[in-house]
């Protein structure tokens, strides 16, 4: 205040002696900190500034998710908020591991109405009801979850993992990459964002090589690491040598059995390095960019999140070759960078397919 204070008074004696050398009344405009009109040797000045911008609103950011932060799905949404609270953007706290028999429903509550944050962020699988019923009680906060259902007006918006893009680009990997033209794929439960993984993947498979056979298991559960090394173990014994891990766990079976596979939702190269020819990654940062500016805003509103998590907007990409690059063709290579570079461009369109795909695919007929 004082530094403006002197701004102000310097400002109206500099006008003040130009006005002893120009008696004729000029109206002039001066920046500095306020508007204020001044009188002076028959000159009107008008002094005026721009307000010195108001610091950005730290929001307050909480997090409540029914399966374990180690689950690859969880993990990236904690990712892009912990991000978010690194660069200063918001508060954020959370809870995990509250499964399916109402206590997510109870800690949803308990949240809302004792800590009152501008956002909440979680998973509504398995919990959609309950979601959505204490959403509908606190419409001031913004509800944000994970969920194959819609939005819900005024204040549940929805995102999910479209990642089938980056899916079937694996898909394609792997269909040059078998030889023995057997590929598995270990797979949660079989719903519809679970589904179109599969489904994408199999069909980049088929498009460079008609004749592969695809085995897909569902383990049943969103996180059971030994159940899906178990499945992926069984696929290997039918004759599968790539293997598509929609599931954490798959690793394991792959360095004991020494197959080719592909992870998913993250990078996740450094869990068997020599053997982790990609993943399709899942990036919640463009998502999580555009509900904090709406809500800081006051321009938020329930609605779909999905496009943030594609290909086009930053959501979803192929995760680097890393070490396994020198050991892939490189004209498969090349093809399915060029698969990449349209599927950007928006030339070529990745069909979303969420039937349940068969526990076997069995090849194109001619």
């Amino acid at each position: 205040m004082r530094k403006a204070l002197s701004l102000f008074v310097l400002s109206v004696f500099v006008l003040g002696m130009l006005a002893a050398c120009a008696p004729q009344e000029v109206v002039k405009t001066v920046e500095v900190v306020k508007t204020v009109v001044v009188e002076q040797a028959g000159e009107t000045v008008i002094i005026t500034a721009t307000p010195a911008p108001e610091e950005a609103k730290v929001l307050s950011v909480y997090g409540i998710f029914a399966t374990p932060s180690e689950e690859p799905w969880d993990r990236v949404i904690q990712d892009a908020l912990f991000e978010a609270r690194d660069a200063g953007r918001i508060t954020y706290d959370f809870v995990d591991n509250l499964g399916h028999s109402g206590d997510l429903e109870r800690v949803l509550q308990e949240t809302a109405e004792q800590k009152k944050p501008d956002i909440i962020f979680g998973d509504a699988f398995g919990n959609e009801e309950a979601v959505r019923r204490v959403a509908a009680m606190y419409p001031e906060i913004a509800f944000v979850f994970g969920s194959g259902l819609g939005p819900s007006e005024p204040n549940l918006s929805v995102f999910d993992n479209w990642i089938h893009e980056p899916a079937y680009l694996c898909g394609m990997l792997a269909g040059g990459m078998t030889k023995s033209n057997t590929l598995g794929v270990v797979a949660a439960i079989p719903v519809s964002e679970v589904n179109r993984l599969v489904n994408a993947f199999t069909a980049g498979a088929l498009e460079v090589n008609p004749k592969v056979t695809v085995l897909t298991t569902f383990i049943g559960g969103w996180f059971d690491p030994a159940k899906a090394k178990e499945a992926a173990l069984a696929q290997i014994e039918q004759g599968a040598d790539v293997i598509y891990a929609e599931r954490f766990g798959v690793h394991e079976a792959a360095k004991e059995k020494g197959v080719w596979m592909f992870g998913n939702m993250s990078d996740q190269n450094e869990l068997a390095p020599d053997l982790v020819i990609s993943s399709p990654v899942w990036n919640m940062g463009p998502t999580v960019d555009y509900v904090l500016t709406a809500v800081a805003g006051g321009t938020y509103t329930a609605q779909d999140l999905k496009d943030f998590s594609m290909m086009a907007k930053g959501g979803a990409s192929l995760a680097p070759f890393h070490g396994t690059e020198s050991k892939l063709p490189a004209d498969l290579v090349a093809k399915v960078k060029e698969r990449e570079k349209q599927i950007l461009q928006g030339l070529f369109r990745v069909d979303i397919d969420e039937r349940q795909p068969p526990e076997r695919s069995q090849p194109l007929e001619k």
